[in-house]
Formats: C-alpha cells, structure tokens, sequence
C-alpha cells in the first residue's frame, strides 16, 4: 500500500542513498535535512534545510550555529538543534579517539584530517595546540589562542606554560589561514622558530607546525624547518659557550686587563 505522506518516500530516498555510498554526491541541504529527520521523523524537513544552509552558508555554518539561532528558523525546533549540535560533537570526538595512541608527529597528513573540517571555514586564525607525551600519544588539544583575519597573538611564555600544566613532553602547533593559503608569512616562521628555541630551552619537542588553509596544508617539519631551527639553536648555543669560555679565559689572565 503506497504512503500518504509524499515525504515519507523522499526521506527513505536519502536515507537509502546515504547507506549505500554515505554522504558522497549529498548537498548540504540535504546532509542537514536527514539530521533533521532524526528529530523529526514525521515531518517534511526540506524547506527547513534549505533556509539553514541559506542562512549560515555552509554545513559547518549550520553545526556550528548556537542553538536558539538555529531555532528562529521555522521548522527546526528544540529537539533539532540538539541533534545536531550532538552530532557535532560526537563527530569531533571519534575523530579525536581515532588518532590516540597514533605517532602523529610522524603524519602531519593525520592532523590535517582530523582538524580541518573543525577549523577551514573559521573567519579568524585560531591557533591550537595537540600535546602529546612521551611515547607521542594525545594527551589534549586545545585552542589556545584567537586572533584576527590575518594574524593571531601567541605568546611563547603561555605555550610552555601550558605546555608544563599537561606534562607533555613534545607539542604540535595548528593555526589556519582564513585566507585560503598555508603559505607561511614571515610572522609564523620566526614564531616557530621562537617555539622550537623555547622548546630546547624547556625540554619539550616542537614536533610540528601546521598551517591549514583551503583543502591543503604546509607542515613545517615535512618542509624541514623544524630541524633547521634546532640546528639554529644548538649553533647559537655553542657560540654562547665558547663566547662564556674565552671572557673566562680573558678574565683570569694578568695582561688581559680584566680582573677577577
């Protein structure tokens, strides 16, 4: 016997698409309305889609929107926005779990997965930080800083600060650039190098940065970067040695006109 509700048949349509190839072809529209079917299961969720995708712009404008925005619109109610905000979350969650206990200073690759649904489509930089202990596993990540359009205030000081309150004993860096491009400006590499000088000063490994931009990535330690900076250092600090050893030396010999 066919269906009284035309869109009981729509909605088992998608939802049958979606088992049998996930979310692959789906607007964003119609990724929203079978979120929204879950809290309506009875109800035609089309139109109600449409005008939250319109009005936050993207799925992510919509999974981040605050709930009581999400329910000015007509047709998404209280029991909608949590179900999407729980989603949300427990996306960001399993995707957390899936790279713990992973060496992901060695895959650069594996954070940008993780975080660049998270972060692509911010408006400002956020600069984030995955501390890790000694064996290289997640112990947090955390946003530790937000800045402007083009640029983010990060304070060496806070990082190892923060870095001590974990224990963590090796630090990746994360900020996006809502340009587009993860071209690094001249900013973030003299910061980097700064966090890896802070870093051997600590004894905390600087194990990457990462830059996300539009669907792509620059990794500081894929470009090598990370290794020159520690170079750096180490160079800096035996010409500081040797420096310390010759005013000694200058110090305790009589002709040298310096006195103990």
């Amino acid at each position: 016997m066919p269906s009284r509700n035309p869109s009981a048949g729509h909605r088992k349509r998608l939802r049958d698409k979606f088992l049998k190839a996930g979310l692959k072809g789906f607007h964003d529209y119609e990724i929203v309305e079978l979120l929204l079917t879950l809290g309506s299961p009875r109800r035609d969720c089309k139109l109600p889609a449409k005008e939250a995708v319109k009005r936050f712009k993207t799925l992510r404008g919509v999974m981040e929107a605050p709930p009581e925005e999400l329910e000015k619109i007509d047709g998404i109610g209280p029991h909608n926005a949590f179900g999407i905000k729980l989603v949300q979350e427990v996306a960001r969650e399993f995707l957390k779990q899936k790279i713990i206990d992973r060496p992901v200073y060695r895959s650069s690759r594996d954070v940008f997965d993780y975080l660049y649904y998270a972060i692509r489509d911010l408006k400002r930089e956020v600069f984030k930080v995955i501390y890790l202990n000694s064996q290289s596993q997640i112990i947090e990540v955390e946003d530790l800083f937000e800045g402007t359009t083009s640029a983010s205030a990060v304070y060496p000081q806070e990082v190892m600060r923060a870095a001590m309150k974990h224990g963590a004993g090796a630090l990746i860096f994360v900020h996006n650039h809502p340009s587009g491009n993860p071209e690094p400006s001249a900013n973030d590499r003299a910061l980097t190098r700064d966090l890896v000088y802070a870093g051997r000063i600590m004894q905390i490994k600087v194990a990457d940065h990462i830059i996300i931009g539009d669907n792509r990535y620059f990794s500081f330690a894929g470009e090598g970067l990370i290794e020159e900076y520690e170079l750096d250092f180490l160079n800096l600090r035996a010409r500081a040695t040797a420096e310390a050893k010759r005013y000694r030396y200058r110090a305790k010999t009589p002709d040298s006109g310096l006195h103990e």
